[in-house]
């Protein structure tokens, strides 16, 4: 296993010289983040994010991510190019060292919140989903702004998108994926890099937009798309783990078994029964999800792929991007950490 850190470049507030004092983490998480979406990253700026990291002792094996456009996912005509430019940047980061690229295929959206600081009773703050302050609400209004949402796209836009996506649904969304990765994978076959697609975050269809890596079925369905070992998952316990209906244990045991798990995003979160969600401390009593199952899988299956703490707290007064914090994902790399050691130990 080896265990990474996000790190969002050099206006990140946390710094590579505060990453490496993390004892077991040996690389950083990264990517090129001033090129838009269906653009090819230029090789010194990859180049840059290598020996960045390399002056720390850290690795850059691990992109995360490279956007799918929203033109791929919508199958029009524009994609054919948009593809080739994704298929170059795979190659660039082949040769660069980088071996596994996570992504997604959410329509418009990334990951989706409706608070950034829900107040812990000890002080501390953290990210939240509560389903019912969706109810009523209307994204095209001008006034709607979730976090996770792109702040970039304008009002007109966004209504755009959202009209397209009304011919795209759960079943043409599956169509654009197969279609892209039956022309991505050989390339990154060829180049040694991993596809790791992410899930969807929350896991359920938000304002009516289809999302389809969502449950072990779908997943499933994902794989066969392309069956092959390069195309193949980040396990995110807090996406998968924030619906009631998925059991990520038999799920994570399942995918890792089958050699389709190339990236670990571990995160707790406490669960509602509406599949409303709360991220918490990573520490399994602080949440629904055990952290402590999720490490004995992956060391039954010797695990030689890449682990991150995912989202943390805000704790101790830190301020910064939503998230990703230095501190609690500190504390959740240790934790993680030694409870590998504590694995290893007794066998």
């Amino acid at each position: 296993m080896k265990m990474t850190f996000r790190w969002y470049g050099p206006s990140d507030p946390v710094l590579l010289d505060y990453i490496r004092q993390i004892p077991n983490v040996t690389g950083v998480v990264t990517a090129v983040y001033d090129v838009p979406a269906g653009e090819v990253w230029p090789r010194e700026s990859i180049a840059k994010l290598k020996t960045d990291a390399a002056a720390y002792g850290l690795e850059f094996e691990v992109v995360e991510s490279v956007p799918v456009h929203e033109d791929i996912k919508l199958g029009r005509p524009s994609r054919d190019v948009l593809i080739a430019n994704y298929c170059e940047n795979i190659r660039r980061l082949g040769e660069a060292g980088v071996r596994v690229i996570c992504y997604n295929f959410m329509p418009v959206f990334d990951w989706t919140r409706t608070t950034l600081q829900h107040v812990w009773p000890d002080g501390s703050n953290s990210l939240a989903y509560y389903k019912a302050d969706l109810s009523g609400l209307d994204p095209l209004s001008g006034e709607l702004s979730l976090p996770g949402w792109d702040s970039s796209y304008k009002k007109d836009e966004l209504r755009e998108l959202f009209d397209a996506y009304k011919s795209v649904d759960g079943e043409r969304l599956f169509e654009h994926l197969g279609y892209f990765l039956d022309r991505v994978i050989p390339v990154a076959r060829e180049s040694g890099v991993f596809m790791a697609i992410h899930p969807d975050d929350p896991p359920y269809p938000i304002f009516g937009l289809p999302r389809i890596i969502t449950d072990e079925r779908n997943i499933e369905r994902f794989l066969k798309l392309y069956d092959d070992p390069h195309n193949g998952l980040t396990f995110c316990t807090g996406s998968l783990g924030c619906s009631n209906k998925n059991d990520i244990y038999t799920m994570l045991d399942r995918f890792i078994a089958a050699g389709r798990v190339h990236f670990v995003h571990a995160r707790n979160v406490k669960l509602y029964t509406d599949d409303s969600f709360e991220e918490t401390a990573h520490f399994a009593a602080c949440g629904s999800l055990d952290l402590v199952k999720v490490m004995k899988l992956l060391k039954k299956h010797d695990y030689t792929g890449y682990v991150r703490p995912d989202h943390g707290r805000m704790i101790w007064d830190e301020t910064g991007k939503p998230g990703y914090g230095l501190y609690d994902r500190a504390l959740g790399a240790m934790y993680l950490g030694g409870i590998w050691d504590g694995i290893s130990t007794n066998n």
